[in-house]
């Protein structure tokens, strides 16, 4: 059959060819999975070190100009102030667990308590660092969803521990009161804390690690969502793309 003899073919309307993708489509498509894969390594690699760098240096200037590991090296070494950190706190720790510990500890209190200004301030850290690292407590290790700022609008919150009795009796009503603690996005570290009734306190499964990961994002990585599947999906479309664009340059066969 010749050329000139094939029919012209038939395109049913709703049914027309799609264009195969085009250079700058394939070049978008390895950007994003190229900027998914390389981004939060890159950003994680950047918290680490700026962490890192932060506590060498306020341990740096504790430690003698004869212990530090630049007076040897051409080179400071970073991490060696994290690594006296860590190894300074845990013998802290032995010694505080030890009689003699514990007695100098109770005299540092004590002299802290009678400063006007820094014993408030002693006393409010120490209770929430003893609330946050004892391991057997349950603040903000539970999720919930309040009605707020209006009706119908719900946002997140994490349970803290419930009201103390003296404030427990000045809230209204007989129903009792959760403490619960509302993070702003995209800092979670800002926020509303108030006491809000149980009843309208909607708790949800989801840990406070995914909880942070939907406020820090502003919703757009929801609690469940499979990144690797997002990577292989742009993967695919990018390799689909090459395909195509592959088989579009081939010439047509005639019979």
């Amino acid at each position: 059959m010749n050329r000139e003899e094939l029919p012209p073919p038939t395109v049913t309307p709703g049914e027309l060819p799609e264009a195969a993708p085009g250079l700058m489509a394939r070049f978008r498509n390895y950007f994003l999975t190229g900027l998914i894969v390389a981004g939060p390594i890159a950003i994680t690699f950047y918290l680490t070190w700026w962490f890192v760098n932060w506590v060498d240096g306020i341990v740096r200037p504790f430690v003698p100009v004869a212990y530090r590991a630049e007076t040897y090296l051409p080179f400071p070494l970073p991490g060696t102030g994290l690594i006296i950190a860590v190894f300074a706190l845990t013998l802290l720790g032995f010694l505080t667990a030890n009689l003699v510990g514990r007695k100098l500890v109770e005299y540092g209190e004590r002299l802290l308590g009678r400063m006007p200004v820094v014993r408030a301030i002693y006393r409010s850290l120490k209770q929430v660092f003893e609330t946050l690292f004892s391991g057997n407590g349950n603040s903000f290790r539970r999720v919930g969803l309040v009605e707020f700022p209006s009706p119908g609008m719900w946002s997140i919150v994490l349970i803290s521990q419930p009201p103390s009795a003296d404030i427990s009796t000045h809230l209204p009503g007989t129903e009792e009161h959760m403490s619960v603690f509302m993070p702003c996005a995209p800092n979670p570290t800002t926020g509303f804390f108030f006491y809000v009734p149980k009843s309208k306190v909607v708790e949800v499964e989801m840990s406070t690690e995914d909880a942070a990961t939907l406020i820090m994002s502003c919703g757009v990585v929801q609690p469940g969502s499979d990144q690797q599947k997002k990577i292989a999906a742009l993967a695919g479309m990018a390799q689909a793309a090459q395909v195509a664009n592959r088989a579009s340059l081939q010439p047509a066969k005639v019979e």
